[in-house]
């Protein structure tokens, strides 16, 4: 990754050399932003010779690779992983990194197979919470201190529970597509072992786990699949929507650094986020909503409505940092990445607009978007709305 980094920056540099060059260039070396000369002959240099060391390396790298595949990755590792994925998730998959997060499903900082889960949720009559995580970030940060809403709520339930790890990085449909999968071939195993008893699920989602979780279900039922009419509750922690104005900012940064040829370069620089992040723009969550359109277009929000399912119980947790109401905490801060109205499905546009019951709505105050995973308050009410399940 580094080496492509030298590489990618290279590019950058030539073409802002280029652009600010004052001596004549021919056309085709102006369009191709590539020097001539010397100068062309240095930076053509800096790649080739970059790149032999990159092939040099891959071959100890796939050694390593093998190495710390065999290890168990410490928690601090496995965090920075995450990250990495979150940012740079689709580029990793695109070149079959090691390091990209393959989907699947986890209990005690181990990977679980779909027969030994599926015969832990027939014991336990069918009854599974699955816990969702957000952008860049893994399944064993749902753990904050000594707690974990997951492990405590499915105690009191008397449930099943497992964690969902996936590529955040990944455009939300695409990972929204593997969950659905997923969830179909449990029932179908759980079928091979008891066909009496059927799943009765509950997903507990953080922020853009809440968008997975809403894509997933949208695809299963087009596809007709079993699971999403055995989905009974999802709830939403700080989910966005509606989008986050982080990806918003980024997307005006790109566009402001366009607006002048010697700068134009480094709009590259902000093309750096994946596929994942820039779906939060306007929370993308069907592959209808970014297909045959450019993701970094700075454009209005073109998705499709998608109201949410009318057979489960939706619910949703909206925090704000601050403990007082005002027009910027609630519409621009929120909880520090989601603003209040986002969180709520609400939109200024009718047909967007999520219609959440009034008592399946809980708004807090001084809670951030990480202290949604640890809040007393936020796991209060998750056990008032989830005690029936």
């Amino acid at each position: 990754m580094v080496i492509e980094a030298i590489i990618s920056v290279t590019d950058i540099v030539e073409s802002m050399h280029q652009r600010i060059n004052p001596l004549p260039t021919s056309k085709a070396n102006a369009a191709a932003e590539r020097s001539g000369g010397i100068s062309g002959l240095v930076y053509n240099s800096i790649r080739s010779i970059t790149a032999l060391v990159g092939k040099s390396l891959d071959g100890p790298l796939a050694l390593l690779s093998q190495q710390l595949g065999q290890a168990t990755p410490s928690a601090s590792s496995a965090a920075l992983v995450s990250a990495l994925n979150g940012v740079l998730g689709d580029h990793l998959v695109k070149r079959q990194s090691p390091l990209a997060i393959a989907m699947g499903f986890r209990l005690q900082d181990r990977e679980l197979d779909l027969p030994t889960l599926a015969q832990a949720v027939v014991q336990k009559r069918g009854r599974l919470l699955i816990m969702v995580h957000g952008l860049c970030m893994n399944d064993a940060q749902w753990r904050q201190g000594q707690h974990d809403h997951g492990e405590k709520l499915s105690s009191e339930l008397d449930s099943a529970v497992v964690y969902l790890c996936y590529n955040s990085g990944q455009h939300i449909s695409d990972n929204g597509a593997q969950f659905n999968q997923l969830l179909e071939a449990l029932c179908q195993q759980m079928g091979t072992l008891d066909n009496t008893v059927l799943l009765r699920l509950t997903i507990v989602a953080h922020s853009m786990g809440g968008l997975v979780a809403r894509s997933a279900l949208h695809q299963g039922q087009v596809l007709n699949h079993q699971w999403p009419q055995q989905c009974v509750n999802l709830v939403f922690l700080g989910t966005p929507h509606h989008g986050a104005p982080l990806e918003k900012a980024g997307s005006w940064v790109e566009l402001l650094l366009g607006y002048h040829p010697y700068s134009a370069p480094l709009r590259r620089l902000t093309q750096i986020r994946s596929a994942g992040i820039t779906d939060l723009r306007h929370g993308n969550v069907l592959a209808s909503d970014w297909q045959a359109r450019d993701r970094f277009d700075f454009s209005r929000d073109k998705r499709s409505p998608l109201p949410l399912p009318s057979h489960v119980h939706c619910y949703t947790v909206a925090t704000t940092m601050s403990e007082n109401a005002s027009m910027i905490c609630d519409h621009v801060v929120g909880d520090g990445l989601v603003p209040l109205d986002s969180a709520l499905g609400k939109h200024e546009d009718s047909r967007f607009t999520l219609h959440f019951a009034p008592q399946n709505q809980w708004q807090g105050r001084g809670i951030n978007h990480m202290q949604l995973l640890s809040d007393p308050l936020v796991y209060q009410q998750l056990q008032q709305w989830l005690k029936n399940f």
